[in-house]
């Protein structure tokens, strides 16, 4: 449901109509960090994010006119732009508040006419309303299925950032292929229910690129840099067989200096290499199937792939940035745009080749999971938005705020804030096209996702709002219609028969985990952080977990379990300068956390191994330790951090940190830092004892 804005405590030193203006357009005027504390937005924030959804609030007199027209506009509507209708519920608020008599027709998506909002399928249905006095109003209506059901048996998994992961078959970092290969051995081998994966979104174009998958130019589209070149059909057909050989030696080459010359991994290196071997590709004729499967994709994408692949031929000839760009071409609907379509038609239809490629080899990486026994298959992850400068940006920029980027306000862990460098989408916009960018979006990602994690999911409600130009400090929440944004993300998740998991670490506001849980989106739990903060503060006893829950030691942004076992996640930080109190002090509080957390596990039970005639090192033992814990909890997906399996050190992502630190680009490595292969994990007797204490913990049994 939309949040409820009534409950915001009064803003200070704000002017009256600013402060209801800011109200009926769902921009908070103050927040809560904390139950005992608010603070209060500042003016300029305020009317900076009003500006950026179309309001005219220059002055006084502009604030007063704006008000009343929005004032005007609420009171003589007979329907909001979309209407939610949860299959099974009651009547919504917005039909039962329209006046006696009123006649409502639903034509469906199904391409139905009826009388009257009953029983409908689920889909997003046109609705017409016409009241007794001769009004009229047209609105989106959201039929959702009431909720996700639940998995039907607990599993377990395996977590991964997919670049890091190279077998001897890369050409320099992870790939499809090997994602097939690595969830058909841990389906057999391991019994596991599912492979987590890094958003695997486009990039924005041209070295460097930047690392972070969390920043993508597109999230509608994949990256073909994932590619496995080999496993593309056409590939057995290159014309010129010698320099088919050249690529592939280039490409061992490039796997060479990551696993055995302690290389980072270079994507864009990597990119270039398979750039020249697609170009290639492109010049070999698809057979008839092939060609026939092709077109089918490009009538089923139709437009959105048109525009993603005309940015990305357009930023060959004018660069990535497409504010730079010449003016008409700023516009992916005007003239010079489709005439310089036209002239690039060659250019375009190699992009979309591209994109159809990478999404077949999902689909069979998801196919493979599948017929490995994995009864959620590959977990995708939906980052929280798009680079200003990137594709969707540009295709979609009528529904982005302009003068804004998402980010989150100051807290106990970063007093300044942070700015993510990503646009926000205008929930006014969304509104009035019935949430149509967002189910396109999600109807992509589900052809090929056995679930959806969906970073940040509390941006579903709210996102913090930074005008351009001032810091995040100067920033305000911006509300959405929560229930909207669920309905589409239930509606196309249950059509894709998947699994939503929201990642909801952090602050979050009352209400949230609360409205995810009963629409069936599982939520994440990280064991560091389950503590009892509502009494003692003491970790969390397993039963008291929630079950509705991705169960976690850590993720890609935080501490390998062993670092945090062993403290070096703290001097590393103090060697990167990004303490913000003496190394001791930092050292004492880290020390007394884990000892809290082992002290736990003995007490459960769950040390056993260490040592004695075992030989099992501590660290190793803890580490098992730690996952028999998250099995001891009634979590319904366990996850194990791949690099936990072979006790790798490095976290993959140092948050703080630019060029300090190799973000996204460290190989899966073992306890001393030798990157460790996809053949390696398969025989690794370190993974298979972690793995079979996950199983004797009981991974696999029912919910």
């Amino acid at each position: 449901m939309p949040a409820d804005r009534s409950a915001e405590p009064p803003a200070e030193d704000l002017p009256e109509d600013l402060t209801r203006l800011a109200a009926l357009h769902g921009v908070a005027t103050s927040y809560r960090p904390s139950p005992e504390r608010t603070v209060s937005a500042s003016a300029t924030a305020v009317t900076l994010a009003l500006a950026a959804l179309g309001v005219d609030t220059s002055g006084p007199g502009a604030v007063r006119a704006a008000l009343a027209a929005r004032e005007s506009e609420v009171r003589g509507r007979l329907l909001p732009p979309t209407v939610v209708r949860w299959d099974g519920g009651g009547t919504p608020a917005a039909l039962a508040d329209l006046p006696a008599g009123t006649r409502l027709r639903v034509d469906t998506e199904q391409g139905e006419c009826r009388d009257g909002a009953g029983r409908l399928p689920t889909g997003v249905h046109r609705l017409t309303a016409t009241a007794p006095d001769g009004r009229t109003a047209e609105a989106h209506l959201i039929v959702a299925p009431a909720r996700l059901p639940t998995p039907a048996a607990r599993s377990h998994g395996l977590l991964v950032q997919l670049y890091s992961l190279l077998s001897r078959r890369s050409w320099g970092m992870g790939d499809l292929g090997d994602l097939g290969e690595l969830a058909a051995w841990a389906g057999h081998a391991l019994g596991a229910g599912f492979v987590q994966v890094n958003p695997l979104h486009a990039a924005v174009p041209g070295a460097p690129t930047d690392p972070s998958p969390y920043r993508p130019s597109s999230r509608r589209f994949p990256d073909p840099v994932h590619l496995r070149i080999e496993d593309v059909p056409e590939f057995a057909y290159l014309g010129d067989p010698e320099r088919a050989r050249t690529l592939r030696e280039r490409a061992g080459r490039l796997r060479e200096d990551v696993l055995d010359k302690g290389a980072l991994i270079d994507r864009d290196a990597v990119g270039e290499l398979k750039r020249e071997a697609l170009e290639l590709l492109h010049e070999v004729p698809l057979g008839p199937g092939r060609r026939a499967a092709y077109c089918d994709y490009l009538a089923e994408q139709g437009t959105a792939l048109e525009d993603h692949a005309t940015w990305c031929a357009l930023a060959e000839v004018h660069g990535s940035d497409w504010h730079r760009w010449p003016e008409g071409l700023r516009d992916p609907r005007s003239a010079d745009t489709d005439r310089a379509r036209r002239e690039l038609m060659h250019r375009v239809d190699f992009h979309s080749r591209l994109t159809w490629l990478t999404d077949t080899q999902l689909t069979a990486a998801q196919r493979t999971a599948r017929e490995a026994g994995m009864p959620v298959g590959i977990v995708h992850d939906l980052a929280v938005g798009v680079h200003p400068r990137g594709a969707d940006s540009w295709a979609q920029q009528e529904y982005f705020a302009a003068g804004m980027s998402v980010g989150a306000p100051p807290d106990a862990f970063n007093s300044r804030g942070q700015d993510w460098g990503l646009p926000p989408w205008r929930p006014d916009r969304l509104a009035d096209c019935g949430y149509a960018p967002f189910r396109e979006l999600l109807r992509g990602l589900f052809r090929y996702a056995g679930a959806l994690r969906v970073d940040h999911v509390m941006g579903l409600f709210r996102l913090w709002w930074v005008p351009e130009g001032h810091p995040p400090t100067e920033g305000t929440y911006v509300h959405y219609d929560a229930e909207a944004m669920l309905a589409v993300l239930v509606l196309e998740a249950a059509r894709a028969g998947a699994v939503v998991i929201g990642e909801d670490l952090g602050t979050v506001e009352p209400g949230v985990r609360e409205a995810l849980r009963e629409r069936g989106v599982l939520g994440t739990s990280v064991l560091w952080f389950e503590r009892d903060w509502a009494g003692d503060g003491r970790p969390l006893p397993p039963e008291r977990w929630r079950a509705d829950c991705l169960a976690t030691a850590t993720t890609h942004d935080l501490p390998s379990t062993a670092a945090r076992l062993t403290g070096e996640h703290v001097e590393l930080r103090d060697r990167l300068g990004l303490l913000t109190r003496p190394l001791e002090e930092e050292r004492a509080e880290a020390a007394a956390d884990t000892a809290e957390w082992i002290d736990v596990l003995a007490r459960l039970g769950l040390l056993h191994g260490t040592g004695g005639d075992t030989g099992t090192p501590a660290e190793e033992a803890e580490i098992q330790a730690v996952h028999r814990f998250l099995l001891r909890t009634p979590a319904r997906m366990v996850g194990i951090w791949l690099p936990d399996a072979v006790g790798d050190r490095r976290p993959q992502n140092l948050p703080g940190t630019w060029d300090q630190y190799p973000n996204w680009r460290l190989p899966v490595a073992d306890a001393e830092g030798r990157p460790v292969t996809l053949e390696d994990l398969a025989a690794s007797p370190r993974l298979h004892a972690l793995i079979d204490a996950v199983r004797e913990g009981g991974g696999d049994r029912d919910g």
